[in-house]
């Protein structure tokens, strides 16, 4: 047990993990900020409010992940149209998980809406990294490293 907590400690204290959770945090505060203006200020329906949200908190998290995240530097074309796309198409699945959320919670439950973003939010991180991790920033895409 001991050393299971190690390892989760050392895994979760890797530069590569706290720069995720840092811009992690960052995209959040995007996503609700947004989310929050529209619905809340605007009184946009949730279902446009939380699109908008997604569209720009994915803007941000695209470049953050592969400059600062998993320092994908190259912008060849052919590498960059790849990780983009990959990303998009990822987010794609979290923006399923993030809507079916936001309904149960909101439509469903009647949970208040930034409580409910809150914690939507919460499992659709732990999928984008998942999916950034494993498939779209995985260093055997980049040239001279064996992709």
């Amino acid at each position: 047990m001991k050393e299971t907590i190690q390892k989760l400690w050392r895994f979760c204290t890797t530069p590569e993990m706290i720069s995720y959770l840092v811009f992690g945090v960052l995209t959040t505060v995007v996503n609700i900020a947004v989310f929050s203006v529209c619905h809340d200020s605007l009184q946009w329906g949730w279902e446009v409010s939380n699109l908008l949200a997604w569209l720009l908190a994915v803007i941000f998290a695209f470049f953050t992940n592969k400059l600062f995240v998993f320092r994908s530097k190259s912008f060849a074309l052919k590498l960059f149209l790849f990780e983009l796309v990959s990303f998009f198409g990822a987010r794609l699945l979290s923006l399923g998980v993030d809507m079916v959320g936001m309904w149960l919670c909101l439509d469903v439950i009647q949970m208040h809406s930034l409580l409910a973003k809150i914690i939507v939010n919460f499992f659709v991180i732990l999928i984008n990294y998942i999916l950034s991790k494993l498939i779209i920033f995985s260093k055997k895409h980049e040239p001279n490293r064996g992709g």
